[in-house]
């Protein structure tokens, strides 16, 4: 069963993160400059909250904050669900759906970062495995070319 840690072998480990002190005006330029949809919202070494393009939509936007003058900590979702490297990813994509989340922090047992997935990320890995078995079933039901 393919796993969180099958993802980041491909992916790698890197995650954009953003102090909660930072205001949205510098999330929403490094979520720009990096072309990602959210950052993870670190104090130290903790994961605070995540800050995603729906927050800055429906917590800065629509009601006419400042950008340059709101800290992330402000208007970022601070509950956060995460998963661990040895999830599967069909336990990730259900929790998800369920919550309406489209990034999936990554920690180790003791509660540290160690990636991110998003629902891109378990599409695109399901999508290469079904055309996987689509092409061993033609090539067992035609022959190999």
């Amino acid at each position: 069963m393919p796993t969180v840690r099958d993802i980041l072998k491909t992916k790698g480990t890197t995650v954009t993160t953003i102090h909660h002190e930072a205001t949205v005006l510098e999330a929403a330029t490094l979520m720009n400059e990096r072309r990602i949809g959210a950052v993870i919202v670190m104090n130290g070494d903790l994961i605070v909250g995540v800050f995603s393009e729906r927050d800055l939509m429906t917590r800065v936007i629509v009601p006419r904050r400042e950008p340059a003058g709101t800290k992330v900590r402000d208007v970022m979702t601070s509950e956060v669900r995460v998963c661990s490297v040895d999830s599967p990813l069909e336990e990730c994509r259900a929790a998800m759906t369920h919550h309406k989340i489209r990034h999936l922090p990554a920690v180790d047992g003791d509660g540290r970062l160690v990636g991110l997935i998003s629902i891109g990320d378990i599409v695109a890995r399901e999508i290469a495995q079904q055309e996987e078995t689509i092409r061993f079933l033609h090539e067992y039901m035609q022959g190999p070319n």
